[in-house]
């Protein structure tokens, strides 16, 4: 690998580790406020209810899950935000993401809205800015891995 690539591949890693951070902390921020939606089924009731509401769709599974209902679902959601204007990110990292939110969610934590964009506005930025960039590169819906800690 070249000196550049391997800038490159580091700069790349550094980012997706602060925006890792970010989300992490405007999921914890929501949650406390009140303004962090989880599981499939409420997510689902909440964008049928009121989708304007709703500013991040984060949806979560590890490599190993591979259950053909939760992409059904995952596929579902992500086509409803798209069209409804909602930034859409998926995450690898279901432990951590247990962890963080103190085990809320237990069955099914695999789908998050955050719903009040001043729970944490320059978290939600930052994020939301991830998730331009990368629509922009090569991905269909932005991919981050929340680092262990």
């Amino acid at each position: 690998m070249s000196p550049e690539g391997s800038l490159t591949s580091g700069v790349k890693e550094k980012r997706m580790q602060s925006v890792g951070v970010a989300l992490e902390e405007l999921l914890v921020t929501a949650q406390k406020q009140e303004c962090l939606t989880v599981g499939i089924y409420e997510s689902a009731q909440l964008l049928n209810k009121d989708p304007d509401s709703a500013v991040l769709c984060v949806l979560a599974a590890d490599g190993n899950e591979a259950d053909v209902a939760l992409q059904i679902h995952f596929t579902l959601l992500q086509s409803f935000c798209r069209d409804s204007g909602i930034t859409i990110l998926r995450v690898s990292g279901v432990p951590r993401l247990r962890r963080l939110l103190g085990g809320e969610g237990d069955g099914d934590i695999h789908c998050m809205l955050v719903t009040n964009p001043q729970a944490d506005i320059r978290r939600l930025q930052e994020v939301g800015v991830y998730c331009q960039e990368s629509l922009g590169v090569d991905q269909w819906v932005p991919e981050l891995t929340l680092q262990e800690r």
